[in-house]
């Protein structure tokens, strides 16, 4: 929880990080975050979601998520998800029961929606943090543009989510 939160706090206010011997630090610079989010908005206007992975390392994957609609429910065994509002607002639904619940092969389950569950409106700047087996929604209202940036934290113990680093405006 600690390193999600410290996460959060250099990407959400953007915090230059000073380049040290041998450190392993990315810094995602704001403009070209922004430029991203931007670009996959045709494509979310069009289809209802759009998305891209800017890094994925060890037990992290830094991806950004941009909406139009509504999302199902959604429960992830294996990893934390920590959102950061950059545009739009939505009504995040968490706890409850996912109706006719799906689980996959990889502990990931999915339903139509959740029942009993406890609605929040999140807005620009808010970071959430749904710890994996939680259950999660995104409501999005008609006519709304709603982007974030999501990391997904790989619970210890399990492995990692990738190597991948497509980079868009970082700097290592």
């Amino acid at each position: 929880m600690k390193t999600a939160l410290k996460i959060a706090a250099l990407l959400a206010f953007a915090i230059p990080v000073a380049a040290l011997s041998g450190d392993r630090t990315t810094v995602f610079i704001a403009q070209d975050v922004r430029t991203e989010l931007v670009r996959l908005a045709p494509e979310a206007q069009a289809k209802g979601s759009s998305g891209s992975t800017l890094m994925a390392t060890g037990n992290l994957a830094l991806k950004t998520s941009v909406r139009t609609s509504s999302g199902g429910a959604e429960i992830h065994a294996h990893y934390d998800d920590l959102m950061i509002v950059e545009q739009g607002s939505a009504t995040l639904i968490t706890g409850g029961t996912v109706v006719d619940a799906k689980t996959d092969a990889n502990g990931e389950t999915k339903g139509p929606r959740i029942e009993g569950g406890v609605s929040r409106t999140i807005h620009v700047g808010d970071v959430v943090i749904v710890p994996a087996g939680e259950p999660h929604q995104l409501l999005i209202a008609p006519g709304t543009l709603y982007s974030a940036l999501v990391a997904k934290i790989k619970e210890a113990g399990n492995e990692g989510i990738g190597t991948r680093n497509e980079g868009i405006g970082t700097r290592d």
